[in-house]
């Protein structure tokens, strides 16, 4: 691959402006931030960060351009949606490998990511047609009932380092055709991938004369992310990243009532009945718990093993397991890539050693990668360690490929083990079992906001709504009814009578 090659195709060769406002290319105030491939340790190149100043700046042009856009006919904004749907499909292969490039996922990983942001497309332009407010009958004679929705206005968009831009077209493109604008603030260790959207994006809206700030890109640290959070003239902060990192935004942006979308930890879990078809298992737990490199929210990241199976299904794992190719993601014969960078290794090796102190045992062992091809320093094994439910390092999430294995007796044991932890993203559970399946499903069942049978936590069709319960956050991505987070609610009431009568029957004469 040459990346070079790459970046010209994406219009990025020696680009490093870190702001871009609209159609607007402004050259950062703030401090250089360097894009690092974990693939090969190599600089992709520098972009120079926004400034706070420039935040501000940002959001007073986004206030003007909601003014204008959201007057324009929602099937309209649709249609921009539409054409922005059809140069990603142009450009999905350098993107997509770009993708790889940077965040260090496979390149097949990468292009799907592409693909996510076209299928969003394509399914906010249909919805572009369907904000559909409801009818319903007034207790009042003579009256009429309904709701409503208009835009909200000012998006802020914060997006983590795994998923470099599938996530915020989840927000950004389901928010245009609503009528909002937004801010982006990727996440600085994936920097140049963002970029390469806006210089997608930035032709269409010029050619369609979409008002300047409709969609703007700022990139930084913590301190943009924070004035985001803290900036009264946007309405709505959507955040994907650590739990610690939404507990402040959410207290920040409640405070000043704003309305949040909060996708944080996952610690995912497949419960395995003895009647499951173990060779659909086994490939739901493998892809769960590697795929990514073990770096996805929805990452499986504990197996729940009826005990009569639980020898037999250990065995299949370890076999399963010495298949895995680590290497370049950018070849076809590796299975996993590299962790982000030499932070997300140090945490992969403080869990291994605190399974060890808490009492925990591996199946697999883990460990760094060296030599040939490894020089990033950022390859690891993916490792299997059995444990007992209950200790502490199991409650939290490491974003790294590290498989806890446990047993259990019966359902409802196993579906009390799965919810025994703070998060609550995604859950499966592999039966042939339809009274399991149901149980798994019932209110007694999964506290997820995502439950799977007989298919893997990990990944989600843009067609349902995304997201979890509990330390995950709350609020929902993609599709279903999500959109109307991003809009306002308004109940009507219309009297189309001679009189006035009041609600419930009161009376008052003059």
């Amino acid at each position: 691959m040459n990346i070079n090659n790459i970046l010209h195709q994406l219009h990025l060769s020696n680009y490093n402006n870190g702001v871009i406002s609209g159609m607007i290319e402004l050259e950062g105030e703030g401090e250089w931030i360097e894009s690092i491939s974990p693939v090969d340790g190599k600089s992709i190149g520098k972009i120079k960060s926004g400034s706070e100043e420039q935040l501000q700046k940002i959001v007073e042009q986004s206030t003007k351009a909601f003014n204008q856009w959201k007057t324009w006919p929602a099937p309209k904004r649709g249609e921009i949606v539409r054409q922005i749907g059809n140069a990603l499909r142009a450009y999905k292969e350098p993107l997509g490998t770009l993708v790889s490039y940077e965040m260090g996922k496979s390149k097949q990983e990468g292009l799907g990511e592409v693909q996510e942001m076209i299928d969003i497309c394509d399914f906010a332009v249909g919805l572009s047609r369907q904000l559909y407010g409801m009818t319903t009958h007034s207790e009042r004679p003579g009256h009429r009932m309904m709701e409503q929705w208009h835009p909200l206005g000012v998006v802020g968009i914060i997006s983590a380092f795994n998923f470099p831009v599938a996530v915020w077209s989840w927000n950004a493109f389901i928010a245009m055709v609503c009528g909002d604008v937004c801010i982006w603030k990727p996440s600085e260790k994936t920097p140049l991938t963002a970029i390469a959207c806006c210089k997608i994006i930035q032709p269409i809206l010029e050619l369609n004369k979409v008002p300047e700030g409709v969609l703007n890109t700022i990139i930084g640290g913590r301190n943009i992310g924070e004035s985001i959070a803290q900036n009264h003239k946007i309405a709505l902060v959507s955040a994907t990243g650590s739990t610690p990192m939404g507990r402040s935004v959410s207290k920040t942006v409640a405070e000043r009532f704003g309305k949040t979308i909060l996708e944080l930890g996952g610690n995912n879990a497949i419960i395995i009945t003895e009647d499951a078809d173990l060779n659909i298992a086994l490939t739901a737990c493998v892809f769960g718990a590697v795929g990514t490199a073990g770096q996805r929210c929805t990452t499986t990241r504990r197996l729940i093993i009826e005990e009569s199976i639980y020898d037999t299904f250990k065995q299949k794992l370890i076999h399963a397991y010495a298949q895995i190719n680590i290497g370049n993601p950018l070849e076809p014969e590796y299975h996993m890539g590299p962790l982000i960078d030499k932070m997300a290794v140090k945490a992969y090796l403080d869990t291994i050693q605190q399974i060890r102190i808490q009492g925990g045992s591996f199946l697999i062992e883990g460990g760094v990668l060296t030599g040939n091809g490894f020089e990033s320093g950022c390859y690891v094994k993916p490792c299997i360690a059995e444990v007992s439910p209950e200790l502490r390092i199991v409650q939290h999430e490491t974003f790294a490929p590290i498989l806890y294995i446990m047993k259990y007796k019966n359902l409802e044991q196993a579906i009390e083990i799965q919810n025994a932890v703070p998060q609550g993203l995604s859950s499966s559970i592999m039966t042939r079992d339809i009274r399991k399946s149901e149980l798994f499903l019932s209110v007694n069942g999964s506290d997820c906001g995502i439950a799977n049978v007989n298919i893997g936590t990990s990944g989600a069709e843009i067609g349902g709504a995304f997201g979890g319960e509990k330390e995950t956050g709350g609020g929902r991505e993609s599709g279903s009814d999500a959109w109307k987070a991003y809009m306002r609610r308004q109940t009507v009431t219309i009297n189309y009578s001679n009189q006035l009568p009041l609600a419930q029957g009161i009376h008052f004469d003059i």
